[in-house]
């Protein structure tokens, strides 16, 4: 395998839940996108800084394979995964590490995580951290959902429908 001068690489693989394309070095990921219709799609929901500093992986990691398992609908853990979140303000950073504590099955309001991150009352901005998350499923955003029963929105490709069908698989899977 080639390897770029900052280690990292990208990744671009078929799954049950569409394309899913990855950047990551030996260390950490840095952005995971899924459920695309091609791999050049996936490939262009990437950061294009990330993509044009990293080198192709042509072997499939012992994580791809996790989630492909994922996709599948296994109960399948990543929070032993290592995330780069350099960058973020700390606020972000904890919510984020917080969200990733919510577990496989299980869903969390914005307003118990903003109380867990010790600003109750920020349901708003810990829904903003959602929507920008960069590596969804490994930081399961999809298990925060509003009060009251809705899901809410969800950014990764079809949407709430998205969120929907993860949840439930999920809760099969449990």
């Amino acid at each position: 395998m080639r390897t770029s001068t900052n280690g990292y690489y990208y990744s671009v693989f078929a799954t049950r839940l569409g394309w899913m394309a990855l950047v990551a070095d030996e260390n950490h990921v840095k952005q995971l996108v899924f459920g695309y219709p091609s791999k050049k799609s996936a490939l262009a929901a990437l950061d294009k800084r990330l993509v044009a500093a990293a080198q192709p992986k042509k072997e499939h990691s012992p994580l791809v394979e996790r989630l492909r398992a994922y996709a599948e609908g296994a109960a399948v853990d990543f929070r032993d995964i290592s995330i780069d979140l350099a960058g973020m303000t700390a606020f972000r950073q904890k919510v984020l590490k917080l969200c990733r504590q919510i577990p496989f099955g299980k869903t969390a309001t914005y307003g118990e995580l903003a109380a867990r991150a010790g600003a109750p009352g920020a349901a708003r901005a810990v829904g903003s951290c959602m929507a920008k998350n960069r590596i969804p499923l490994i930081i399961p955003c999809h298990r925060v959902v509003p009060v009251g029963g809705r899901l809410g929105n969800y950014s990764a490709p079809g949407g709430t429908e998205t969120k929907k069908q993860l949840l439930e698989m999920e809760r099969i899977a449990r």
